[in-house]
Order: structure tokens, then sequence, then C-alpha cells
């Protein structure tokens, strides 16, 4: 018996590549988004709490988030941001909170923020550029959000500071 080859249309076999880019490309965009219903609600009250400045309230729903899930980048930022917003602010912990955040995503550009304005809080702005110059390079440009923030941070933290 012998088997016929039949040839595939160049336009098949592109069409197929595209659906396996597209499904992959929904995929990875998914990806950060899939978190138990109880996680979306631990973070969406710390969001919350956060925007009321209830930091207390905040920390203790992101505690929780992170129990559930250790590897939330963006649980761990946002405990460093509210640890050094506190009245009494807790720099050492927001550093933990935020090195942790970008030991998970070296590329979460918030965390990259706010742990130069910590370092400015903390009185190292050389370590706030670092973190600034790594905004630069992940935004590509020196006009997203956070590297305006920082940027901003480290002026600001010049003029009361002159050297």
């Amino acid at each position: 018996m012998k088997l016929r080859h039949h040839p595939v249309q160049p336009f098949v076999v592109a069409l197929v590549c595209a659906l396996l880019l597209a499904a992959s490309d929904a995929l990875a965009r998914d990806t950060p988004t899939m978190m138990g219903s109880g996680e979306v609600e631990q973070m969406d009250a710390a969001r919350a709490a956060i925007q009321a400045k209830d930091w207390q309230r905040a920390i203790n729903e992101l505690d929780a988030a992170v129990k559930v899930d250790p590897r939330n980048a963006d649980a761990h930022n946002l405990l460093g941001y509210s640890h050094r917003k506190k009245a009494t602010p807790d720099l050492a912990r927001a550093f933990a909170h935020y090195k942790l955040a970008l030991e998970i995503d070296p590329q979460h550009k918030s965390a990259h923020e706010y742990i130069g304005e910590a370092y400015l809080m903390d009185r190292r702005p050389a370590e706030a550029r670092k973190h600034l110059a790594e905004l630069a390079r992940l935004c590509g440009n020196q006009t997203c959000e956070e590297y305006v923030d920082l940027a901003g941070a480290i002026d600001e933290y010049k003029a009361k500071n002159p050297d």
C-alpha cells in the first residue's frame, strides 16, 4: 500500500501558526490575574483600604493574600507601599516586600518606583537613581508614569537636600 503525500498549503501553515501565537499571547496576559476568588477579594479590599489610607487594614488583607500566594508580586509591592505610608513608616518591612516583589517580577515598574521612593526616605538617593535608570530601561522612555513620579521625587529630594 502506497501512501500519498499531500502538500500543505502555505496559508494553512500560516493560519495554524497565527492561531497558536494568539492563544499563547492570550494565556500570557491572563496568567498574572489567575487568582482564586478569595485572593481577588483580598486584593480588592486591600486596594480600597489603601485608597482610604487605612494602612493597617491594607496590611492585614495583603498579608492574607500572600499567605494564599506567596509569589504575588503585586501583593508584596502593595505591602511595601502600605508599610512605607503608615504614620510611623516601617522601612525595613517596606524594603523586604519591595525586594520580594522585584525578585518575583524584576520588571515590576511600580515596585521600582516605590522602592526608589523608600530609598529617598532612607536618605539613599544613589539607590533611588539606580531604580530610575531601570525604569527608563523598562519603559523604553522617560515618560511612563512610574519614571515621571520617581524622577519628580528625586528632584524634590535634591531641592530639599542640596549636596
